[in-house]
């Protein structure tokens, strides 16, 4: 399997070097394609000084973007490029450290047998670290509230720590995206789910970043929380079409 991992970054200079000197110590036979934001702080620069200096081999790659257009974008942009560059495997991750790279081993042998592995917080063995207890409130709630709406087992909804196979990207076409930000980890889960996927959660422990500033803010939450009543419309029209289906054919 060609495997390629994708991070998006904005304003992650002060990370993304030893990041990816993590990354490759544990797993030296990925790819790296970083996706960035225009950062301020010259993320992206720093970026293709390494691709030039070959600090990582050919290992390294990047795809700038003009702006902050939006987490899911960014994902949609770099799972295509994979796509039209003949990788198999797919990893999205944080670039903050808050998903160590120690996990990665485990989740790439994984996807061997499933076709999405969850690197998940909320399994035995998983957890979070550092983090404040109103945090780990609104976490565990919003987790729980996905769970509910989309009527799954699925534990970790919200986490970004995830890999695809590429025959599931292309099928489940990935320009119908709905989602702009966060909610993009939920909705492609359950459309995993949806297609009948085999699916797999490893505990990882999730930690608070050390450097650096969160991007999350009130109106991805927003989003978040109006999206997931969408994707439960759907279950909802997707399970009675089934059951219209099997009663009249």
């Amino acid at each position: 399997m060609r495997k390629l991992i994708v991070i998006p970054t904005y304003n992650e200079r002060k990370n993304i070097e030893e990041l990816l000197g993590n990354i490759f110590n544990f797993v030296p036979d990925v790819n790296v394609l970083i996706v960035d934001d225009n950062s301020p702080d010259g993320t992206g620069s720093l970026v293709n000084d390494l691709i030039d200096k070959k600090v990582f081999d050919n290992r390294l790659f990047v795809l700038h973007r003009a702006g902050k257009l939006g987490l899911a974008i960014a994902y949609i942009e770099g799972f295509t490029w994979g796509i039209e560059n003949g990788y198999d495997v797919f990893l999205s991750m944080d670039a903050d450290f808050s998903h160590n790279p120690k996990y990665l081993p485990e989740i790439f042998s994984a996807m061997k047998e499933y076709d999405l592995v969850i690197g998940s917080r909320y399994i035995k063995g998983g957890g979070l670290k550092d983090w404040p207890f109103l945090r780990r409130l609104i976490s565990r709630g919003g987790n729980l509230y996905a769970q509910i709406m989309l009527m799954t087992k699925t534990r970790d909804l919200t986490g970004g720590f995830n890999c695809y196979h590429k025959k599931f990207l292309e099928k489940i076409n990935l320009n119908s995206i709905v989602s702009k930000g966060y909610c993009f980890q939920i909705e492609m889960k359950f459309r995993h789910i949806l297609s009948g996927c085999k699916i797999k959660e490893i505990p990882i422990v999730f930690t608070d970043r050390i450097m650096g500033v969160s991007k999350m803010s009130g109106s991805i939450f927003k989003e978040a929380v109006l999206n997931v009543v969408k994707l439960s419309l759907i279950r909802y029209l997707v399970h009675v079409i089934r059951h219209l289906y099997l009663q009249y054919y």
